[in-house]
């Protein structure tokens, strides 16, 4: 009785070790938990496209609303700009629809040094909120105080199409701000032909201290920026051109990065991909003085190795001359992109975008489009994954970590799964993980 009696407990403790075991992978496996989700928006579509952390615990988030009901109040006639304030539990503070009559759209937010902020996008509006249009879309750049009011804005561009992407305080108390031109006038000068990388200084009250278009005569855009450690600037988008500024494209659109003095002088460039479609969407400046991109890949040749099939995230470590360290494609059969990677504390890296698969790197997909959150070692490789959403599109834009975990914010179109309170079509959506 007593031999029995042992056996039990020797059964019981190695049951107990593996599935202890097994719910530590797991939790490996499929990342940290929800601490809190927001839906944020009205009845019609909305979305955001970038967040921040805000120095009193809370966050800021901008994007685009077409609602004037529910979490929405203040909008123009158009589709506005959207800027929301939030309190450290995704609390909404205050909510500001900023534009006019047209469509207008915030890509891009920065808390600014004196506690306000820095919101960047696009405006077709000559009302409102908006003065200075110089014809179809500008660029648009508008400085908040702390409390959400306009101190001032400013369009920027010509009379074609022109875009701001990003946005980032510089040193100098001004702005450095990037996009698409396709003009050739007003603000824009230099233009080699359709749309261009364009590159904006400004000073601290949004006056132009200089401007650079790059590119070439295919389509080419900048969609992120940051200013590096040495004052210069470290850009990533796209290029569809192989003269002009652009050498070494492997073939149809390749993410192209750039490193920049601080007077917008390039000291090199480096086209990023294969034979097929590469972007980049997200730029950041590493502790060792190189640099992490993210954006997506649908090659399988060149500088990429790893495809999955579809579209794959993909997530390039370049060291501080643009020589590709690793890469890594990161899906499965489907879709995927990354819109957001960050460093981590840790030495790794965390990438939020989507998922359309069930397979390859990718669990716990809820149907359609998931947001993915990836978290990577410093060498590229999964330590976990998350997929957040519901039954229907859910996409993430931008990403976080904090001081108990990761902030993620994107859309919502489902109200399942993770999603409680959704408005009714798109909502802007907010989700908090620990750590």
């Amino acid at each position: 009785m007593k031999a029995f009696s042992w056996a039990l407990l020797v059964l019981e403790i190695v049951v107990l070790s593996f599935f202890g075991c097994t719910s530590t992978l797991l939790g490996q496996s499929l990342g940290p938990n929800v601490i809190w989700q927001k839906c944020l928006g009205g009845t019609l579509p909305e979305e955001a496209f970038a967040m921040q952390q805000t120095s009193d615990g809370g966050y800021i988030v901008v994007g685009f609303t077409h609602s004037n009901n529910g979490d929405v109040s203040g909008k123009h006639r158009g589709g506005d700009a959207w800027a929301v304030k939030l309190d450290k539990n995704g609390k909404i503070q205050w909510q500001k629809c900023l534009g006019g009559r047209y469509l207008d759209e915030a890509f891009a937010v920065q808390q600014t040094s004196d506690g306000g902020y820095i919101v960047a996008g696009e405006t077709s509006s000559e009302d409102g909120d908006v003065s200075g249009n110089h014809g179809w879309s500008d660029a648009w750049v508008v400085k908040l105080d702390k409390s959400g009011n306009i101190q001032w804005q400013k369009c920027l561009g010509g009379s074609d199409y022109d875009f701001a992407y990003a946005v980032q305080q510089s040193s100098d108390g001004g702005y450095i701000v990037v996009g698409s031109a396709k003009s050739n006038n007003g603000d824009v000068s230099g233009n080699h032909g359709n749309a261009d990388a364009w590159v904006v200084k400004l000073d601290k009250s949004g006056e132009i201290q200089w401007q650079r278009c790059l590119g070439g005569k295919g389509e080419d855009a900048a969609r992120a920026v940051q200013q590096s450690s040495d004052g210069g600037y470290i850009v990533a988008g796209y290029t569809w051109s192989e003269d002009g500024d652009v050498s070494s494209n492997h073939g149809y659109d390749d993410a192209w990065v750039l490193k920049l003095d601080k007077t917008g002088n390039i000291q090199w460039q480096m086209c990023l991909g294969g034979s097929n479609s590469e972007r980049a969407y997200a730029i950041q400046e590493t502790s060792d003085e190189g640099y992490i991109v993210a954006g997506f890949t649908v090659s399988s040749d060149g500088d990429v190795s790893g495809y999955h099939g579809g579209s794959d995230a993909w997530i390039v470590k370049l060291d501080k001359n643009g020589k590709i360290q690793w890469q890594k494609c990161l899906g499965g059969s489907d879709w995927e992109e990354a819109y957001a990677v960050q460093q981590t504390l840790d030495g790794g890296y965390v990438m939020a975008g989507h998922t359309n698969s069930t397979g390859g790197d990718v669990s716990g997909n809820h149907g359609n489009d998931d947001v993915w959150v990836v978290k990577l070692d410093k060498n590229g490789n999964v330590q976990w994954q998350r997929c957040l959403g519901g039954n229907d599109k859910d996409i993430a834009r931008a990403l976080q970590q904090v001081s108990d975990g990761y902030i993620v914010a994107g859309y919502t179109k489902s109200n399942d799964g993770d999603v409680t309170g959704n408005h009714g079509d798109r909502d802007v959506w907010l989700v908090k993980l620990g750590n």
